[in-house]
Formats: structure tokens, sequence, C-alpha cells
């Protein structure tokens, strides 16, 4: 009985050393999406600001394009 005890305490510090040694990964995956979408958020922007000062009629039309499909993209996320 005792050496059954001793085991089991043995692999129970074994976990708590394995779990201890990995680092916290959790939400890890949002923050990375999220900075992605903010990245590319940005250089739509830049984009739309640099067509808006292009004053022809296809630059009007893509920098609209551009900002209804980010409206939307945007309209679509839910915060849970």
């Amino acid at each position: 009985m005792h050496a059954f005890a001793v085991q089991a305490r043995l692999a129970g510090d074994r976990l708590a050393a394995a779990l201890r040694a990995q680092p916290p990964q959790r939400g890890q995956g949002t923050v990375e999406y999220v900075g992605l979408i903010l990245l590319v958020a940005l250089l739509m922007v830049g984009m739309v600001a640099a067509m808006k000062g292009f004053q022809g009629a296809q630059g009007l039309e893509l920098a609209e394009t551009i900002v209804d499909k980010i409206r939307g993209a945007v309209n679509k996320v839910n915060f849970k």
C-alpha cells in the first residue's frame, strides 16, 4: 500500500511540474488573429485614403467597394 502511495505522489509531482513548465497560451490565437485583422484593416484604410485623393471615377468606386466590404466584415463579428 505504501508503494502505491509513493508512486501516486511521484506521478502527481511529475504532472504538476509539466504543467508549470508550459507557458499559458490560452487566447494566444485570438490575439494573433485580431492583430492580423487590424493590420489588414490599416492597409485597407491607407489604400482607401490614397484612392479618395485620386479624383477618378474608378478610384472612388474602388474606395466605396473596399469600405463596404470592411463594414460588412466588421458587422459580422460577434463578441461572446
